[in-house]
């Protein structure tokens, strides 16, 4: 389908919904999707709207441009983006494979917008999928000394590919602050829902071993503060009583996979509109 999707957030004020039908339906547009949130505490309207362009009566640049007098009488904050598309994406990876080939998989399917531009690792160990699937795989030394080296080399990587999101998909490292802001919002991190109460080494023999009755992980967008972003998507599995720490590192790598292709998902369908430390998630 030729069409846009249109992301916007605004004070909530009356009539909001029928305005933008109205700006719609004057250039023949078809709205095929409207899903809305009025967040009431903090009187705030949030919306993502899928548009047909297919008979409309002005050109889209000329359409885009023409929403600019409505979202100011807003007061909004707003993004257009054309169908269809892909999401120019780099994967980074530590050891552990199974968040990327999850990724990899679902991108083969067409479940995601994605072109995956390259896997970034600090150890060798998942070249052999990069280059499998016909990938570049770029090794990245950020042992020791070499870590802000190693960072300043991801950043050039990410610039020189054009790179609109980057996931961590269980990249053991913990990102410097610069590194955050400069691709805030656009970066989305996988980890197992322990933390904080397990943290360090063995999280699931230690969480075997307070008898956890659930385990689960979380995908959420990277900020400076660790760990605390805004939260995507998150995923549970209950746990028996039977459960030895190695089924417990099965399930959590199910709940790891599932959430990480949900939170990819969401995010380059525009279907996430961060707020502060929240996300508003429109899912599909």
């Amino acid at each position: 389908m030729q069409g846009l999707i249109l992301k916007i957030d605004c004070p909530d004020q009356h009539g909001i919904v029928a305005k933008i039908a109205s700006y719609v339906a004057d250039y023949a547009g078809n709205m095929t999707e409207f899903s809305q949130f009025t967040d009431a505490v903090n009187e705030k309207f949030f919306a993502r709207v899928e548009i047909d362009t297919t008979h409309l009566s002005v050109e889209v640049e000329d359409f885009i441009d023409g929403f600019n007098t409505l979202g100011k009488s807003l007061h909004a904050t707003w993004h257009f983006r054309r169908l269809p598309y892909k999401m120019r994406t780099a994967v980074l990876v530590t050891k552990t494979d199974h968040c990327l080939n999850e990724i990899l998989w679902r991108t083969k399917l067409g479940e995601m917008p994605i072109e995956i531009t390259s896997v970034i690792g600090n150890r060798d160990t998942c070249r052999s999928i990069a280059e499998q699937a016909g990938l570049p795989f770029h090794l990245i030394d950020m042992d020791g000394d070499q870590k802000e080296a190693g960072f300043q080399q991801i950043r050039s990587i990410l610039h020189e590919e054009d790179v609109e999101l980057t996931v961590l998909a269980r990249f053991m490292q913990i990102l410097p602050d610069w590194f955050c802001s400069e691709f805030g919002g656009k970066i989305i991190n996988i980890h197992h829902s322990f933390l904080p109460a397990f943290i360090g080494a063995n999280p699931y023999r230690q969480a075997y071993e307070r008898g956890v009755k659930l385990i689960g992980a979380t995908c959420h967008y990277v900020t400076s503060d660790l760990d605390a972003g805004p939260i995507i998507e998150q995923e549970v599995k209950r746990v028996q009583h039977f459960h030895t720490p190695k089924d417990l590192m099965r399930l959590g790598r199910d709940c790891e996979r599932n959430a990480i292709a949900r939170g990819i998902r969401y995010h380059v369908n525009d279907r996430t509109i961060i707020q502060n430390n929240r996300a508003i998630v429109f899912p599909d």
